[in-house]
């Protein structure tokens, strides 16, 4: 199994940039697809990105599309998000996620989820 831990979180004007990281033990994150998922406050858990086992295809919510960028460092076995003009409605726990089959599917389903780290953007 994979652990894992994200941290980057914090409050940000609007406007403002943010790198979440995901940092993965007990196995390669090259072995899972990896996704990230938020959840805001009275709001159900909705996807975020994708990024396929090979770290060469990525699928966007189109909320956040042209914003933010999912990546791994293999070197570091760690997963990025970064985001890029953050709008209010970005507030959210962030969660990263990893699940063993392969494909690119808009999905809720994983199999490994870490904590998840509160991202707060203000107006």
């Amino acid at each position: 199994q994979v652990q894992l831990v994200e941290s980057g979180g914090g409050l940000v004007q609007a406007g403002g940039s943010l790198r979440l990281s995901c940092a993965a033990s007990g196995r390669t994150v090259s072995s899972y697809t990896m996704g990230w998922l938020r959840q805001a406050p009275g709001k159900e858990r909705e996807f975020v990105a994708v990024l396929n086992r090979s770290g060469l295809r990525t699928v966007y919510a189109d909320s956040v599309k042209g914003r933010f960028t999912i990546s791994r460092d293999n070197a570091k076995n760690t997963v990025y998000l970064q985001m890029n003009s953050l709008k209010p409605e970005d507030t959210a726990v962030y969660y990263c996620a990893a699940k063993v089959s392969s494909g690119l599917e808009i999905t809720l389903k994983y199999d490994y989820w870490g904590q998840g780290t509160q991202v707060t953007v203000s107006s």
